[in-house]
């Protein structure tokens, strides 16, 4: 019920139209009460030989069909105003759990697949119509008309009517053994359905990989057998509901045989009047139908209450990196930036970086070098707080980076990731991703700096050319040329170059060193170098090994040192992390 609860306090937004379904319930519910008292008047005057009968009885029949009406228009509005606020809350739950899984930290997505968060964000979120507009409504209603038909059965006559609900203690049973058998099935499923959907986004991702090792009948395995697995589990929650279901209406048969002999004995002994055993009759219909229904309900509910466990267990997760209730935003950055003995592992342990420390006065460059695993890319993620220090502190003008709000930071910094990342849509879309108020003109000038002009203008629509997913229609040069136009057009006061020229030639190479030195006069920038010769001019160059800096610099100084520097920058042996 814990789950049922914050599901509906979820929906409160859409209270109006659950009151407007739980009206239109209650009033389709009385006319369905209503009709068989039509039948049974009906019959009473049929029995009594009434003078009037025929006009009474067109009477009746007219009442019946305003009744029948009724129903169709309460019917109407139930499904209606339950749909408007199912899909609606289907909205707002997926959008919620969107926004909240792309504001969790870096740490959270290291052991998750896509396609599983997909499957949280798209599929288990869209279950939740089963439970507003299905599950929950119908629910609603039937328990109303079993009430109801209850009632006036006791009304009635209350012997027979204890006969009619003797088999209902059985029929719950039944339906909470199901529930507790059942619910376990739904939310495998949702797990297996999850992990499916992941080997799918993978096997999609990862095509040419596939294809180049030949790999496809294995992919194929991977699949069919997760595949099969979702199957097993939606097959052993049908099978047992293919058991309860039949069970629950023979119940129901054997209620309806016991009223019919009880009631036959009580007719023999005037104990009862033949138009009321007819309404009798007519009611059990009542009476068993939302029993059958709540035990059908009960496996859309027991689904719903599976995907929305998962989906809550999602909500609940908490970012590790988070503005703190005292973070405030920063303005008029100048670009200082101090590491103050920082360390730094991951949650398994493994320390990256370990007592670390760097200064970097306003519109320096600095370059970090090392080997891979040195702990490069992990400092600039420090930087921009993709993670925290597990010790000491990062400061940017003299201010805490744990002080400073997120969307501050990051508005204050641009980033070329190693692993460049295009957006499917145009070139210059991806190039404004940053800058969305940037004219025309402006990304040209950053494409032109980032020497990436010239290429694009050779494509079929120059800068309306669709770069595909993932920027699968450009080599890697290309796309690392426009992730640099992208930050270049950003313009902010601190820019970090992971590894950003790793996929060029040397000639293209030399070309976007020239254009970055043209804009990083004015700025502090980090670079994440790939090979030592493209960062001989930077003001200071730090070596990291063992996540710690043990050579800083200059070019010179440090060949002069002719440490681990001299021996890398002669060999050439830099990798990128």
């Amino acid at each position: 019920m814990k789950t049922v609860f914050r599901l509906l306090w979820e929906a409160k937004k859409y209270s109006a139209y659950l009151v407007a379904t739980v009206a239109a319930i209650l009033l389709g519910s009385a006319l369905t009460l209503y009709t068989p008292q039509i039948m049974r008047t009906l019959i009473s005057l049929i029995q009594n030989s009434d003078p009037e009968l025929p006009r009474k009885a067109l009477h009746l029949a007219l009442i019946f069909l305003a009744a029948s009406f009724g129903q169709l228009v309460m019917q109407f509005c139930r499904s209606y105003f339950s749909h408007v606020a199912a899909w609606n809350f289907v909205h707002d739950l997926r959008t919620k759990l969107y926004n909240h899984v792309q504001n969790l930290s870096m740490s959270f997505f290291h052991d998750k697949q896509t396609g599983q968060l997909m499957s949280r964000i798209l599929s288990d979120s869209e279950t939740m119509e089963l439970f507003i507009a299905h599950a929950a409504a119908d629910a609603i209603a039937n328990t109303v008309l079993f009430i109801g038909v209850g009632v006036l059965l006791f009304c009635m006559n209350p012997m027979l009517a204890l006969y009619a609900l003797c088999v209902v203690p059985f029929v719950a049973i039944g339906v909470w053994y199901y529930a507790a058998k059942v619910r376990p099935l739904f939310r495998i499923r949702h797990q297996k359905a999850a992990e499916m959907s992941g080997i799918l986004q993978d096997s999609l991702s990862g095509i040419k990989e596939i294809q180049a090792f030949n790999r496809q009948e294995s992919e194929f395995d991977r699949f069919s057998f997760a595949s099969s697995e979702v199957t097993r589990y939606v097959l052993a929650a049908l099978k047992r509901s293919a058991l309860v279901h039949p069970l629950i209406g023979f119940l129901n048969q054997l209620g309806t045989v016991v009223v019919i002999g009880a009631g036959g004995a009580l007719a023999a002994s005037n104990g009862i009047e033949a138009a009321d055993i007819v309404a009798f009759v007519l009611y059990l219909s009542n009476l068993y139908a939302p029993i059958n229904s709540l035990a059908r309900l009960n496996e859309d509910l027991q689904n719903s209450l599976a995907a929305a466990e998962r989906m809550f267990e999602l909500l609940d997760i908490k970012s590790t990196v988070a503005d703190t209730p005292d973070a405030q935003d920063i303005t008029g950055v100048r670009g200082e930036i101090e590491f103050q003995n920082v360390s730094f592992c991951y949650n398994d342990g493994t320390y990256v970086l370990r007592d670390l420390s760097l200064k970097i006065k306003p519109s320096q460059t600095v370059a970090l070098v090392g080997e891979t695993g040195a702990g490069k890319s992990t400092i600039a993620s420090l930087l921009v707080r993709f993670y925290d220090p597990s010790d000491g502190a990062i400061l940017l003008d003299g201010r805490d980076l744990r002080t400073i709000t997120l969307r501050s930071l990051h508005d204050n910094v641009s980033m070329v990731l190693q692993d460049v990342f295009l957006f499917h849509g145009t070139i210059e879309d991806n190039i404004r991703y940053g800058s969305p108020e940037a004219s025309h003109e402006d990304v040209v000038l950053a494409a032109k700096m980032a020497n990436a002009d010239s290429f694009i203008l050779e494509t079929e629509r120059g800068y309306n050319t669709i770069v595909g997913e993932r920027g699968v229609r450009l080599s890697g040069g290309q796309k690392q040329r426009i992730a640099i136009a992208r930050a270049l057009l950003r313009n902010r006061s601190v820019l970090i170059l992971d590894e950003a020229t790793s996929a060029v030639d040397n000639t293209t190479e030399k070309l976007i060193h020239e254009a970055i030195d043209n804009v990083i006069k004015n700025r502090t920038t980090i670079i994440i170098a790939h090979r030592l010769t493209t960062i001989e001019n930077a003001d200071i160059i730090a070596l990291i090994d063992g996540g710690r800096i043990i050579e800083q610099g200059t070019h010179e100084e440090l060949m002069e040192l002719g440490g681990k520097y001299f021996a890398l920058y002669n060999t050439n042996q830099v990798h990128s992390v």
